[in-house]
């Protein structure tokens, strides 16, 4: 029965929708975290002219050089070299 204001008492049909919603729109890039070696840096509070003087940073470097990033030029100031046929899977 249709009432006084044209309502039916039914609910609507909900069709489905088809198709990526998203079609055409650009895809939301997610912000750059920092590396490691940047959070070890802001840790020693070091500025990039006091890399090369910290013996902390360096102790770090030696240690990680096949796990994390760290510049080349600072790797190449220290003489460290980085195995780069390295893999921690056994």
């Amino acid at each position: 029965m249709i009432g006084p204001d044209g309502d039916t008492g039914c609910l609507p049909v909900m069709t489905r929708k088809r198709g990526n919603p998203n079609w055409g729109r650009p895809i939301l890039l997610a912000p750059a975290l920092p590396t490691e070696f940047e959070l070890r840096v802001g840790q020693l509070q070091l500025t990039e002219e006091m890399y090369t003087s910290s013996a902390e940073l360096r102790a770090w470097c030696e240690r990680n050089r096949n796990r994390c990033y760290a510049p080349e030029w600072l790797l190449g100031e220290w003489g460290i070299t980085v195995d780069l046929n390295f893999s921690a899977v056994a």
